[in-house]
């Protein structure tokens, strides 16, 4: 599936959740997707807990992520000691 496609899935309305980005038709925020994987929930585990969330979905979140921060510097939030 071609990254426009995949963004499609991605959604900004003014009217749902605080006009943070959703998965498109839902009210289930990229940032909830994100974290869930970020905290080790495995992708088949996120489908059962989701009723109507694809595959798709899942790569979406991640690729709005990633062209999110495209444009941006990254900057980590802490520090190694040197």
């Amino acid at each position: 599936m071609k990254d426009s496609e995949l963004l499609m899935r991605v959604s900004l309305d003014t009217a749902v959740m605080a006009e943070k980005p959703v998965v498109r038709g839902t009210r289930l925020s990229v940032e909830r997707v994100l974290n869930l994987v970020a905290h080790g929930m495995a992708s088949t585990e996120i489908l059962n807990e989701y009723d109507g969330l694809e595959p798709e979905d899942i790569q979406a979140c991640l690729l709005f992520a990633s062209k999110s921060l495209q444009c941006n510097d990254f900057m980590p939030l802490v520090t190694e000691p040197e």
